[in-house]
């Protein structure tokens, strides 16, 4: 049996799976450092791969342990993240890029008939904004940010209230996504997960993660079914 042959819904994340949102998070991250009088320099991509994907206060938290600055002052930390948020909002989508097959994954998926839902821990406005500056977001039936539930991935709840907003049962709602937060929010849902090979994954190799399948490109996705 193929992957997709018990598939009736998908659920895809953004960052790292459809969009590289790298860019934009140096940026905003810079700008933010910056106006705490910190060189816009003192943090490089590599560090942001691997921080991505907890949610943007997670991100704000780490990015200013990584550069010295104190992670226990609330004052600072909630300065810090009411300046990232607004860097972020200005810059949302600015220095991102679809990566290669997402767009013709989606559509391949939408083209089977099957349901679509983006679920990603990035505040739900701003995952609205960058669907939409990308083209994507009429391929999607639902869209839901970390802001949605009460808890984010790897929680399974986020991916649980998602099934149940598409209308189909976990074990037939396939996620997609290119990290370690999305197999173990998958796999305490109950939901078949495949990973792609491209993403983040917090700076480990994605082949160390249990999934249902590896894939290179989203677009390989929509044949992975039988034939009959």
């Amino acid at each position: 049996m193929a992957l997709l042959d018990p598939i009736r819904a998908v659920i895809l994340d953004l960052d790292g799976t459809l969009v590289d949102t790298l860019g934009d998070f140096e940026l905003a991250l810079s700008a933010m450092l910056g106006d705490l009088g910190v060189a816009p320099d003192a943090v490089e991509r590599g560090f942001i791969g691997r921080t991505v994907g907890k949610g943007s206060e997670y991100l704000v938290l780490q990015t200013l342990g990584h550069v010295g600055l104190a992670t226990d002052d609330r004052a600072l930390l909630d300065h810090a993240n009411d300046r990232y948020q607004h860097h972020y909002g200005r810059i949302n989508g600015q220095a991102s890029e679809l990566f290669p097959g997402a767009a013709e994954g989606v559509q391949a998926l939408r083209a089977l008939g099957l349901p679509l839902a983006c679920l990603t821990n990035k505040p739900g406005r701003y995952a609205q904004e960058l669907l939409a500056a990308k083209g994507l977001a009429s391929a999607f039936d639902r869209v839901f940010g970390g802001d949605a539930f009460a808890r984010k991935k790897p929680d399974p709840l986020p991916l649980m209230e998602t099934c149940r907003a598409l209308g189909h049962a976990p074990a037939h709602t396939l996620m997609v996504g290119d990290s370690l937060n999305d197999a173990q929010a998958a796999h305490a849902a109950g939901c078949p997960v495949a990973l792609v090979t491209y993403g983040y994954n917090h700076g480990r190799p994605i082949r160390e993660v249990r999934a249902s399948a590896y894939i290179d490109r989203l677009d390989e996705l929509a044949s992975m079914r039988s034939s009959a």
